[in-house]
């Protein structure tokens, strides 16, 4: 049987993930309250964020950035686009 959560996005009961997809005290707060669904959400977020920003992932101002928006984006009210930001259609 499947581990549930009930994640803090979706507002329901939802498949979780099958490990903390982060280290530390965060990733454990994201493995305990995020679903599957969710996480595929932030994952096509921070793409965005890497693309538009234009960061490298490797580099810690970066890191420290995409944790940051993580953070924002499943505890702190959501992670926005930037302002110059228009979706593909």
């Amino acid at each position: 049987m499947a581990r549930t959560v009930n994640c803090i996005i979706l507002g329901k009961e939802a498949e979780g993930l099958d490990w903390a997809p982060y280290p530390g005290e965060l990733g454990q707060r994201i493995y305990d309250n995020v679903s599957k669904e969710a996480w595929q959400r932030w994952l096509s977020h921070q793409t965005m964020l890497i693309n538009e920003y234009r960061l490298t992932p490797i580099e810690p101002d970066a890191r420290k950035f995409l944790e940051t928006e993580m953070e924002k984006f499943f505890f702190g009210g959501g992670s926005a686009a930037p302002e110059e930001y228009v979706p593909p259609e």
